[in-house]
């Protein structure tokens, strides 16, 4: 992604979209029972709350009435429903996990199966984005975190604390090449959590194959514990990387999350908050709810001269509904240089 003279004028930017992020499938409700909504109407107002404060993304899960997170699809159906009606314009952008939260106690938090996540595809009403990890990874979400961010909380509980550090992200290519095709297949955006540069390269060989033709929309996961680093360093390596058409979101966890997504504003880049982030004020004062995590975003943003993006808008800038026909014409519309003429692109990977 190239930076020239002006790239930092708000002038030159997209407005900015806002990822909401309110479930927090890694909480209890007691964690923060103030924002942790439980009942199916009280998570669609939810998601009507942050729309009303500026975000025009959700990143959906769902939770049981027990609060623990919902592993049926059934459950999906209906909050995406319910959502729907709420707020027709806001992008629903399911939670590829599903929901990583234990079953029972003393078990670590675990992915779902490659052929339950599949049905991802299946959800009626269909989201506009499912969430696509890339490349089998550690997610140790506590890695990075302070003791005092955890404090108080069931992560600070040993079965927690154990729980999430041991946490994985399976990810091999029969999964994520078939999950792409049935998502594309079914209408829905992929929506890439890249964790470095090496989860980003491979999806531009799935783009170069022909597996994968739609826009390159993405979220670049600075959270540590097997994921990229929450620093300037880090962030700009990656935008070294990627090609000017991305759109790309930032995204890290507790007290790195502002920071992160100060620079993504200020850089033309997008952002995403809320309790699945981050629970604290940046002192550790009070917790922070997600609304007001967003609206914070939204008072930082104007500050910096860049307008919040409208749903109508955000869908524009994030091609929702938008796939291409071809290699080639997928490789322009991203801003790729052409496949070389030619050129083996993978002996052990044809295109379709």
């Amino acid at each position: 992604m190239n930076f020239l003279d002006g790239s930092l004028f708000p002038e030159n930017q997209d407005k900015l979209v806002i990822t909401a992020a309110p479930y927090g499938p890694e909480w209890v409700p007691s964690d923060f029972p103030e924002d942790i909504p439980v009942t199916m109407e009280a998570q669609i107002q939810k998601a009507v709350d942050c729309y009303n404060a500026g975000a025009t993304v959700l990143h959906l899960h769902v939770r049981e009435l027990d609060g623990k997170g919902s592993k049926r699809l059934s459950m999906f159906n209906e909050l995406i429903a319910g959502v729907r009606k709420a707020v027709p314009e806001m992008i629903i952008q399911v939670g590829g996990s599903i929901s990583f939260a234990p079953v029972g106690e003393g078990e670590i938090a675990k992915w779902l199966s490659d052929d339950t996540r599949h049905m991802l595809a299946d959800l009626d009403p269909k989201p506009d984005q499912v969430t696509v990890t890339v490349n089998t990874s550690q997610m140790n979400v506590i890695e990075q975190m302070d003791a005092r961010d955890i404090a108080g909380t069931s992560l600070g509980e040993p079965d927690g604390f154990r729980a999430y550090t041991e946490m994985v992200v399976p990810s091999t290519p029969s999964f994520f090449e078939e999950h792409v095709r049935r998502l594309s297949k079914a209408g829905i955006q992929s929506a890439f959590q890249f964790y470095n540069v090496n989860s980003y390269e491979t999806v531009e060989r799935m783009i170069r194959r022909g597996i994968y033709k739609g826009p390159l929309i993405c979220n670049w996961v600075a959270i540590g514990g097997g994921m990229d680093q929450p620093t300037i360093y880090s962030l700009a390596n990656f935008l070294r990387a990627i090609p000017d058409g991305t759109m790309l979101t930032v995204e890290s966890s507790m007290l790195n999350t502002l920071p992160i997504n100060m620079m993504g504003i200020a850089m033309g880049l997008h952002v995403r908050c809320g309790i699945e982030d981050n629970l604290w004020n940046q002192k550790r004062t009070a917790k922070m709810t997600t609304v007001e995590q967003i609206e914070q975003l939204v008072r930082i943003s104007k500050e910096f001269g860049r307008d919040i993006a409208t749903a109508k808008e955000a869908r524009e800038i994030c091609k929702i509904g938008v796939f291409y026909d071809t290699v080639e014409e997928t490789l322009a519309a991203i801003g790729y240089a052409p496949n070389a003429k030619g050129r083996q692109q993978g002996w052990l990977n044809k295109a379709a």
